[in-house]
């Protein structure tokens, strides 16, 4: 998506004429919001590969956001979901089930689908062998969440265009993102470290969209940095810190509305965030408290997994969340408070499907390179500062190890001499390109979404299709974890760079219809009988005997002062939750939170057929003195003669209980 955009940044907000000449002709503006939460039990977490990791809650509910922008002749959608990535399969069903419902309107060279990169979104919505082992196969609850969320914001967004303007800012933001993997960004030419001001991208971008009357309509933002917060132990399903930043924002803007409701749609999206951490006071041993080894971050004693990055707060997961949350939202508030420089000018897209295994890069006047069938190295398996392997593996492995290496070539085949030699320095461990049973491990056709020369250019992260890293030529050398995990090979940034000159070419040139721009080679849509699925069907659900299904096992007490954690227990299956508040005047119970509120948090034990729903309430300091109660609602699966099972409805209630304030005097 290219837009050309004039400087308005010394001129005041714009009181704009509806009439007005042909250049002054506002864009029609669609913003929408869908909750993309799905199953919050037993699905495995997408972003750590830890089959371990599963949903057993909800931290923060997940939701999809669409901004839609129109110049009368040409239309584009821009999507950012609290998902860790947006899969080649995942898009693909987006884009059938928006052909059913709009026809040709939206379609491939105009969609653009980002995911923010929470590691505590479900997975399961992947078509390929690796990502699919790594999730517990194709989980058709997970992605049909996630497939009607997005095509629920977009609705929601096109139902709701009207006119408007957009304005951008952007501003740097301290205190946020460290780079994780310093010693593979030094090995960049002087000159190019030279041009920046840290190993860091600090900066925010912003697009602020108002209506004719310039009421605010959205925000639309990118930062460089991982949603990984929340950390590799969490077993509850959040939006991290990018989407507790899109929280505040619209909490703020939307007074008055429960978090993922109201107008106002706030969405922080990824961007290139391949090296930025949150985990700002970095790396330490966690049995020594000792910095952990430069090179290969490890320790003396206990390797890979005792080197973990800390947060703002340390270790406190939440607090971490919480602040680099706030960070992000304070520096976008400001930095939508100053947007004053507008977007205007024409509209265009270009979209092409891409063989990246067979890409030819002009490296300079005399010599070519070229892409690699895709493969993972050894420092793949050591995994980051972030959350780090579970076996002997080390980041910046440039030899490989017999032992792992005998396993693989028993068990998966050994490279091919072609792939080793394409991919040096990098020891494979996964030849994945060379892998095709069941399906294909990786994908060899990815997107190239181009942009137009003569703009702001924005990196959108994580869109379209996931294939893992890209550094440059020059990090890929140090074979770290992100080098590791650079697919295509040491080539891969320049055959990037060289697909999207050629689009933003097409696109100055005007040539974006199919029939002047090559299509280049479609990805396969395998059928749901050739995916898989290693989760086991949900069993019958079960309950103590004299018991029934929602009843509260451990009760609130009578009363609670503000900033205590209110806790209950309940007999559960699937849940969402209520916090409400009785009203004298009225003799009636007001919701002021669900299990979308960073004051709730619901835990879900499953022990065999039973299951425990464990509720919290961190009641805050805003929260009005009075009578509270907390309702719970789900599901349960019950036999229904010999072989036919039902799903029905429960419902549990608290107590009443009050909340008081304390007043201090001094």
């Amino acid at each position: 998506m290219a837009i050309h955009w004039e400087d308005r940044s010394q001129e005041p907000e714009p009181t704009v004429n509806p009439t007005a000449g042909p250049h002054e002709n506002p864009y029609l503006i669609g913003v929408g919001r869908a909750d993309c939460t799905g199953p919050p039990g037993d699905v495995p977490l997408m972003g750590y590969a830890n089959l371990e990791q599963t949903a057993a809650g909800i931290h923060t509910r997940l939701f999809s956001r669409a901004f839609i922008v129109d110049n009368g002749s040409k239309r584009v959608v821009f999507v950012t979901a609290d998902i860790g990535m947006v899969s080649q399969r995942l898009r693909l069903e987006v884009l059938k089930e928006l052909e059913v419902k709009y026809g040709n309107l939206y379609r491939q060279d105009n969609v653009i689908l980002s995911g923010t990169h929470t590691h505590s979104g479900l997975g399961g919505y992947f078509q390929y062998t690796l990502f699919m082992i790594t999730s517990k196969g194709y989980i058709k609850p997970s992605i049909k969440a996630i497939v009607n969320g997005i095509v629920k914001s977009i609705e929601i967004a096109h139902r709701n265009i009207k006119p408007g303007r957009i304005y951008m800012s952007k501003g740097e933001l301290e205190e946020s993102n460290l780079n994780r993997s310093p010693h593979s960004y030094l090995n960049n030419p002087a000159e190019e470290r030279n041009k920046y001001k840290s190993n860091t991208d600090k900066q925010v971008t912003l697009l602020k969209f108002t209506d004719l009357d310039g009421d605010g309509l959205g925000m639309l933002s990118w930062f460089a940095v991982h949603a990984v917060s929340m950390n590799y132990t969490n077993q509850m399903v959040s939006s991290d810190n990018m989407g507790y930043a899109s929280y505040l924002l619209e909490q703020e803007k939307n007074i008055g509305f429960l978090p993922g409701e109201g107008p106002f749609v706030a969405a922080f999206a990824s961007s290139n965030l391949g090296d930025a951490s949150p985990n700002i006071r970095g790396p330490f041993c966690a049995n020594t408290g000792l910095p952990c080894d430069y090179l290969n971050s490890s320790c003396p004693i206990g390797g890979l997994k005792m080197c973990v990055a800390l947060g703002p707060a340390g270790s406190d997961m939440f607090n971490n969340t919480k602040i680099i949350g706030e960070n992000i939202f304070k520096r976008a508030k400001d930095l939508y408070g100053k947007a004053r420089q507008e977007v205007r000018g024409p509209l265009h897209a270009a979209h092409q499907w891409v063989n990246m295994t067979d890409v030819t890069v002009q490296l300079n006047s005399t010599h070519t390179g070229r892409t690699c069938k895709p493969a993972l190295g050894h420092s793949f398996a050591a995994g980051t500062t972030d959350g780090g392997g579970d076996l002997n593996f080390t980041q910046g492995a440039v030899e490989g190890d017999p032992f792992w290496d005998g396993i693989r070539d028993a068990l998966l085949g050994a490279p091919s001499n072609e792939t080793q030699d394409c991919h040096q320095p990098k020891p494979i461990l996964f030849s994945t390109g060379e892998m095709t049973w069941p399906l294909p491990w990786h994908p060899i056709s990815t997107t190239a979404q181009g942009t137009f020369s003569n703009a702001e250019v924005v990196v959108a992260g994580l869109c379209n299709i996931y294939t893992h890293y890209i550094t440059t030529y020059e990090e890929y050398q140090i074979q770290r974890y992100e080098g590791a995990s650079t697919i295509y090979g040491p080539h891969t940034l320049s055959a990037y760079i060289q697909k999207f000159r050629g689009l933003a070419k097409a696109i100055a040139e005007v040539r974006t219809t199919y029939c002047t721009l090559p299509k280049g080679p479609e990805p396969p849509f395998f059928k749901d009988s050739q995916l898989f699925s290693l989760l086991p069907a949900a069993a019958v659900d079960k309950k103590p005997i004299n018991t029934t299904f929602g009843e509260v096992l451990e009760q609130v007490d009578p009363e609670y002062t503000v900033h205590i954690t209110d806790t209950m227990s309940f007999q559960r299956d699937k849940t969402f939750v209520t916090v409400e508040k009785y009203h004298n005047s009225t003799a009636s119970w007001d919701v002021v939170h669900t299990d979308a509120s960073w004051e709730t948090r619901f835990h879900w034990l499953k022990n065999g057929a039973e299951s425990n729903a464990t509720i919290e309430w961190h009641i805050p300091l805003s929260a009005q003195a009075g009578s509270y109660r907390i309702r719970h609602f789900g599901h349960y699966k019950q036999r229904k003669g010999f072989l036919e099972t039902v799903i029905m409805a429960y419902e549990g209630v608290s107590d009443v209980f009050r909340v008081s304030k304390i007043t201090y005097y001094y």
